[in-house]
């Protein structure tokens, strides 16, 4: 039967236990304010900020993150957050190439959202299918979610194809999930039920 909600007798997701993940090409372990240099880099990315929705204007995209004393801050107090999960994406070599998320935590339905993003050192080598695999796979097994839902603009085809490989399926569309240079942007609703995903085999 399918668990919907939570009840007296399910434990409650720890997201205050922030683990370390190994994959075959990806390690993925907490963020810390030490990242914010590197994070800030990666956010300056142009490609980053248009697929992620971030800016309104291509002018917008090219301007660079600076790094104030907000994204110290937000990046400082990573480690200490109970309601979600921010684990860096780091390569073979131990290079910060992204982060990948759990938030917006329903502690009624055992739900969350999935964001990822990976900057030009982590592209086209499957670090980002790796990295989404293996957050989906802690979300469901070892937090016990029962699904866990993302974002997919459409001008990110392969992003959604990176979702669809791990086993994300379509559930929905926006037709104005994002504004660019004034125009609508859609996005497709992704997700996985614990109850029907059939995990993931690379």
């Amino acid at each position: 039967m399918s668990r919907t909600s939570v009840s007296d007798a399910d434990p409650a997701p720890d997201f205050a236990t922030k683990p370390t993940l190994r994959g075959r090409r990806v390690t993925l372990r907490p963020l810390t304010g030490e990242d914010t240099d590197a994070m800030a880099r990666i956010l300056s990315d142009p490609q980053v900020r248009l697929l992620t929705g971030s800016v309104e204007t291509t002018a917008q995209a090219h301007q660079p993150q600076p790094v104030d004393d907000t994204l110290v801050q937000w990046y400082s107090s990573r480690p200490d957050q109970s309601d979600r999960l921010d684990l860096a994406i780091e390569d073979e070599a131990g290079t910060l190439v992204g982060e990948v998320v759990l938030n917006e935590f329903d502690p009624q339905e055992l739900t969350c959202n999935l964001r990822v993003l990976i900057g030009p050192a982590g592209r086209d080598r499957g670090l980002g299918t790796e990295a989404v695999a293996l957050m989906t796979t802690y979300g469901i097994r070892d937090l016990g979610l029962t699904r866990i839902t993302l974002e997919v603009l459409d001008t990110n085809p392969r992003g959604r194809r990176v979702y669809e490989k791990v086993g994300y399926r379509v559930t929905g569309h926006r037709e104005q999930a994002a504004v660019l240079d004034g125009q609508d942007i859609g996005a497709l609703d992704m997700a996985v039920d614990a109850d029907t995903w059939p995990g993931f085999t690379p």
